[in-house]
């Protein structure tokens, strides 16, 4: 077991700081993150460039020490060893928390071998920011990041993940939305889904709507920007609910003056299932 007391203790190494940056509004920099940039002895930047148009906007001189998922393996030794000899750093990502979507949690880990305290400062945070002004259920929630690009692969993690009941928050570039949706769609379902833009820019954007309606939507208005997904996780009556018992709600519906097509499509959508499996179930068994 081990302990670690942040600002108490006597360590004579010095402190790694996982330090948030803005997500796109430079307003959102809040004074400890400025000052502890300012006070550290070295900023790890996962690309100098980017940070470095930050730190000029605040005044900040702090040398950098460039540090991505290309070059992690042969610059974390170094690192601890300028911890270890008394010099605090801070690590920052292109934007939000550190250690997320880039190698800071292999620092974090060496850091944590070696009694090095961590010490967070938090900020921005994109995909918590989305989530909460998403409108659906922001607990309980499951943070997955980047998916798989290729589409066979992004089908078996959304089977594995189609009877999660927490809300899903992924990140996802622009020009593959359209995709994912439709990979999405043919795995959940119909479920409702928030796709977030451009957070906390000028252009900021939600579209909430059940998954076709954001395809539809995005499919007349290519995206732009930095995008997110959040998506609704699976309701307990669907998945209560056997094929039967859906074709026999539709029945129902069918019995009671709704027509066959509309039937099926409000109990698809009602359940959060995929209407062209539901209609070819129907059909199969109508055919029996």
């Amino acid at each position: 077991m081990q302990v670690q007391k942040s600002f108490k203790g006597q360590s004579p190494y010095g402190k790694l700081y996982l330090v948030a940056t803005p997500i796109g509004n430079m307003d959102d920099m809040s004074i400890r993150m400025v000052n502890t940039l300012k006070e550290v002895d070295f900023i790890a930047a996962e690309d100098t460039r980017n940070t470095g148009l930050l730190l000029k906007h605040f005044g900040i001189t702090t040398k950098q020490i460039s540090f991505h998922e290309h070059n992690a393996k042969e610059k974390i030794p170094d690192l601890i060893r300028l911890l270890k000899s008394g010099q605090n750093i801070a690590q920052v990502s292109d934007a939000g928390l550190p250690s997320i979507s880039d190698p800071g949690h292999d620092l974090v880990k060496a850091a944590i071998d070696e009694e090095i305290a961590v010490v967070t400062v938090p900020g921005p945070s994109a995909g918590i920011s989305a989530l909460i002004a998403s409108g659906l259920a922001p607990q309980p929630h499951i943070f997955y990041g980047f998916l798989p690009r290729k589409a066979g692969q992004q089908k078996e993690f959304f089977s594995n993940k189609k009877a999660y009941p927490e809300t899903q928050i992924f990140y996802e570039s622009p020009h593959r939305v359209k995709a994912t949706l439709e990979n999405m769609f043919s795995i959940y379902g119909d479920r409702s889904v928030v796709l977030v833009r451009e957070l906390t820019k000028i252009y900021e954007e939600y579209q909430r709507g059940l998954i076709s309606e954001v395809l539809e939507s995005i499919s007349e208005n290519p995206l732009k920007g930095e995008c997110l997904l959040i998506v609704e996780g699976a309701s307990e009556e669907a998945l209560d609910l056997s094929e039967a018992d859906l074709l026999a709600e539709i029945e129902q519906l069918v019995a009671a003056g709704t027509k066959k097509n509309q039937a099926i499509k409000d109990v698809a959508k009602k359940y959060g299932w995929n209407k062209s499996e539901l209609y070819a179930c129907y059909h199969e068994k109508v055919s029996e």
